[in-house]
């Protein structure tokens, strides 16, 4: 296939540009700023500002497949209104221009905060673990912002024929060896975001998953790691910070707070 990826030139763009030239795809690597191209055969690199459709539009063009990344990753990235109107255009324009240019294989890049999570004030969770179907309650510009862009997925699933689109929700991007150094000497560290995480390779593995499977229209996935990044146990964490609120499956050991088996079912066979 050919793969356009926007935010090309963010951690998990260059993941994910460097998977699919690695399986046999052809990039188009696009990104806001110039970009120094990679030395590799079957990939090209188009400067793009993701909140001009009709730059998006011409980037995309000629494509079989769109995995969309270009966003401001969370609430501090910029002042409130830019992230949330930045995301927001982003996404809809990415999608808008697959329609156009007749790509039906699109993947986003979601976050597990677009139920509310990390950025609330206080989380609201109702019950864990945490699957695809928990109410939304976001309160900051950012998590707003991945929430809309899964409503306008939806959207495009259900007005276009043959559309398929992923929507991953992914959480904070590590390697294996960042795990320690992210928690050590902070007893409290993941508290409002349940001590998730989602490796580097999964989420790149993922999102080409996301364009090589077929979804029959829009479908939300959690992508995180199986187990958290607490040396505590799961059970300990929850009857410590979350005693009040239900646990409806295996919490045992240091298993993840995030349900991510419709993922594994689907996307990471």
């Amino acid at each position: 296939m050919r793969i356009a990826v926007t935010g090309a030139d963010g951690r998990l763009g260059r993941a994910v540009t460097g998977l699919a030239h690695a399986t046999g795809h052809v990039v188009v690597a696009i990104d806001r700023q110039p970009m120094v191209p990679p030395r590799r055969d079957r990939t090209f690199v188009r400067t793009a500002d993701i909140t001009d459709y009709r730059d998006v539009e011409a980037a995309v063009a000629g494509c079989d497949a769109l995995v969309h990344l270009a966003a401001y990753p969370g609430p501090d990235a910029a002042p409130e209104p830019v992230v949330h109107n930045n995301n927001v255009v982003a996404s809809y324009n990415a999608l808008r221009a697959a329609e156009s240019g007749g790509i039906r294989r699109v993947c986003l890049a979601s976050s597990v905060n677009a139920i509310g999570g990390a950025f609330s004030r206080q989380p609201h969770y109702d019950y864990f673990p945490v699957d695809e179907l928990h109410p939304c309650y976001a309160e900051d510009s950012y998590s707003l912002s991945k929430r809309i862009a899964e409503e306008q997925a939806a959207a495009f699933g259900r007005r276009v024929l043959g559309m398929s689109i992923g929507c991953l929700r992914l959480h904070a991007l590590l390697e294996r060896n960042e795990r320690v150094a992210d928690v050590s000497g902070r007893a409290d560290a993941g508290y409002k975001d349940l001590w998730g995480y989602t490796p580097l390779a999964m989420a790149a593995r993922a999102c080409l998953a996301g364009v090589g499977t077929d979804l029959g229209g829009c479908a939300i996935f959690h992508v995180v790691a199986a187990d958290t990044c607490s040396p505590r146990p799961s059970r300990e964490l929850r009857d410590c910070y979350f005693p009040d609120v239900p646990v409806r499956g295996d919490l045992s050991g240091r298993r993840s707070f995030f349900n991510s088996a419709k993922a594994e079912r689907t996307l990471l066979r």
